[in-house]
């Protein structure tokens, strides 16, 4: 069985109708580059920590590239195709072509699979037909609100109430993952309930709930913050409960992001699995193991239990992989080991992290981590109890791998 992604290309903000009013990107600004695990050893700065962290991207590709690329890509495929998926920078129901793209795809016979759309750029119910007459079997969907009018004032959506009515007509059809970012005060309590209820009753597989950021320490590394000044944030503990108290009020899933799947009990499920944990290797060296403020009580409970001494050092970034060198910088030397074990996807370069862990005088070794240790609720939505946690066993066996390879 075989999977094919086609990159429609698009820039965010651009090739969306516009920003939504609670978007990350909205405020982006040219920063410097970051640093990361792609970056050579004597530069700091790729695409990837530069354009690619910022979205920078071209506009929509034409329709005829994507045509030729997707046939060259069909070539080197063995197998049945299972799946093709619609991706790209912009939001593909704002993309030109879209009525010929789909036709092209559903000529493949193959099912087709949109990883994100807000539905904004379609304004007739009948584009809903057209997916499911071309294979449409699966599709994460933006709401916000199943109130036509927030989505209009917040996802500045034109035709809101097409919108809603063509994921009607989808839940009806395919497998759709809802989402929507919360904002206190705007599309919580009743009215979160009133979506997760309208959800339900169409059908929709599950509602993935984003906490919303407006801080640097939540994640908005990119001098983007605030992206709405003066709106409140839930704590990721107010958050988590609320995701608890909704997914045992409907039978469809519900999970958040930063926390947490309900369903699995990830991130981090490993944890209540005790026969599974003994089964991890033991922690045999000593080294500073550093997370984000979300993950490291987590981790720090894992390695504990397979034998480890030094507790894990969080930083005031909540999500690991967003961990910059200002957060390093943070950090007081005196309570690190030798070795550093940092995030794999963490934006910092590699020789300036060594500098940073060495300013005191005393010379520590800085490895990567693993890139993933456990799965959000973006990625655990799709997935069974039994594939997150082989997930967990193999990111954390690594992680524990490293500490006995490079520890002291």
């Amino acid at each position: 069985m075989a999977q094919l992604t086609v990159d429609i290309g698009g820039r965010a903000g651009l090739d969306c109708r516009g920003f939504c009013e609670y978007c990350y990107f909205k405020r982006v600004k040219a920063t410097r580059a970051f640093g990361c695990r792609h970056c050579l050893p004597f530069a700091k700065g790729c695409d990837y920590c530069t354009k690619g962290v910022r979205e920078e991207y071209a506009g929509f590709k034409d329709l005829r590239t994507i045509a030729q690329d997707t046939l060259a890509a069909l070539q080197t495929k063995t197998g049945d195709l299972d799946r093709i998926t619609i991706s790209g920078g912009g939001d593909p129901s704002c993309y030109p072509q879209f009525t010929d793209l789909v036709e092209l795809l559903g000529a493949t016979e193959a099912p087709l699979h949109i990883g994100y759309t807000s539905g904004k750029g379609w304004d007739d119910p009948k584009i809903a037909d057209l997916l499911v007459e071309n294979g449409l079997t699966e599709c994460s969907f933006t709401v916000f609100a199943a109130d036509p009018a927030l989505r209009k004032r917040w996802m500045h959506d034109p035709t809101p109430e097409a919108s809603l009515e063509i994921l009607e007509r989808l839940c009806g059809a395919a497998d759709v993952y809802a989402a929507a970012v919360v904002l206190p005060g705007i599309n919580d309590g009743e009215v979160l309930e009133h979506t997760c209820s309208w959800l339900e009753e169409r059908g929709a597989k599950g509602l993935i709930l984003m906490r919303f950021a407006n801080t640097t320490q939540q994640g908005l590394i990119l001098e983007n913050a605030p992206v709405i000044k003066g709106q409140v944030v839930q704590s990721t503990e107010s958050f988590r409960d609320m995701v608890s108290d909704l997914s045992h009020m409907y039978k469809m899933k519900i999970s958040g992001t930063p926390l947490w799947d309900p369903a699995i009990g990830s991130p981090f499920a490993i944890l209540h699995e005790p026969h599974l944990l003994k089964k991890l290797p033991r922690v045999q060296r000593r080294a500073s193991v550093i997370s984000g403020s979300v993950a490291a009580p987590f981790i720090n409970a894992i390695l504990s239990a397979r034998g480890a001494t030094v507790p894990v050092i969080p930083v005031e970034k909540e999500i690991a992989c967003l961990i910059t060198e200002d957060d390093l910088r943070e950090i007081d030397c005196s309570i690190l080991e030798p070795v550093i074990i940092i995030p794999g996807r963490a934006f910092v370069h590699d020789t300036e992290a060594q500098k940073i862990a060495s300013r005191d005088g005393t010379t520590r070794t800085v490895i990567r981590g693993p890139d993933q240790l456990t799965a959000d609720a973006e990625t655990s939505m799709g997935m069974t109890k039994k594939e997150v946690l082989a997930l967990e066993m193999d990111g954390i066996s690594n992680l524990i791998w490293c500490i006995n390879h490079y520890g002291t």
